[in-house]
């Protein structure tokens, strides 16, 4: 089954608000989907409904075949934990803990020992060009640095989709560029789905394919531009 995550005939709203109006989005094993739209448009709701961390009003979400807009909070928590990997704007790593720990968590967490998820953690380092920070801890890496360690954390217990959103918005052009290219070629060789919501086009470009939300609806999808 190519298809990965499907959302269906998706309803949201917000007291008067209609954030989704009947919304069909599918993401494909293997194939980085952009969500964009100005502010306000519902891109973020999608991916939260898409992500299980909000039910919408009405439609279905399915993950590999599985419903899980109607599982109970604690299923779809753990759903959060084990399937799902998530990039967000600042990274939102523990200041406290090591890049490796950092990266572990999910994997600790989901109940493995902590010698196990930080070996496993650190086999991310030299493809994410990592090496050798292992130890440091956030407030000694550089903003794109605290991004890959981001993007190995999401990616670390080999979830079948990965959400990001916004991941470059605190970074420079270029080292904005070089975090979606590493984003976008990690999770393709993970074999995962990948989705992105951005309101910048030169972030959507990385991906193979750019959804756009105004009103709750999705008005058009085009091919990603090679980067």
């Amino acid at each position: 089954m190519n298809d990965v995550l499907q959302g269906r005939a998706l309803t949201k709203r917000f007291g008067h608000t209609v954030a989704l109006d009947g919304v069909d989005i599918t993401v494909r094993r293997g194939e980085a989907v952009a969500i964009m739209g100005p502010s306000g448009s519902g891109k973020s709701t999608l991916l939260h409904c898409l992500a299980g961390i909000m039910r919408p009003d009405s439609g279905e979400v399915w993950l590999m075949g599985q419903r899980i807009d109607t599982m109970r909070e604690r299923e779809r928590s753990a759903l959060r934990r084990t399937r799902f990997g998530f990039v967000f704007q600042f990274g939102q790593l523990l200041p406290e803990l090591p890049a490796e720990e950092n990266v572990a968590l999910p994997l600790m967490l989901g109940g493995v020992d902590r010698v196990r998820a930080v070996r496993q953690a650190r086999e991310w380092f030299g493809p994410l060009g990592l090496h050798g920070m292992e130890a440091r801890r956030p407030g000694e890496l550089s903003g794109g640095q605290a991004q890959r360690v981001a993007i190995a954390r999401a990616l670390v217990s080999g979830p079948a989709v990965v959400f990001a959103d916004e991941p470059t918005g605190a970074l420079d052009q270029a080292t904005g560029h070089d975090t979606m290219r590493l984003l976008v070629e990690a999770t393709k060789h993970n074999g995962a789905g990948l989705v992105v919501v951005t309101h910048d086009p030169n972030v959507a470009r990385f991906c193979d394919r750019v959804v756009e939300v105004r009103d709750g609806r999705l008005t058009g999808q085009a091919q990603g531009v090679p980067a």
